[in-house]
């Protein structure tokens, strides 16, 4: 259930979708698939994220993440999607 204070634009839920919950997570109501595809993959290890590195395949396993997920997760996921604009910044504009 969505508290006073919260802005609707923060939270999205499709329960439609085939693979809904795509995360094991306790409590469905509280699911958040406004960020289906993570925006912080690109971080790496500094996602903040719980997940798994497949060396072999040189790939993040994010099957146990539910960080973006999580309604109250939201203004975090955003703000580190700062993170994310420096780091391209960085990499366009070395100085």
């Amino acid at each position: 259930m969505a508290s006073k204070k919260e802005n609707h634009y923060s939270f999205f839920q499709n329960k439609e979708c085939e693979f809904f919950p795509c995360h094991k997570i306790q409590n469905e109501e509280d699911f958040n698939c406004l960020f289906c595809y993570c925006p912080l993959y690109a971080l790496g290890k500094e996602c903040g994220g719980n997940f798994n590195y497949d060396n072999k395949a040189r790939i993040k396993d994010c099957s146990n993440c539910v960080f973006p997920h999580q309604r109250e997760n939201y203004p975090r996921v955003v703000e580190k999607t700062q993170d994310l604009i420096k780091m391209v910044n960085d990499i366009e504009d070395p100085k």
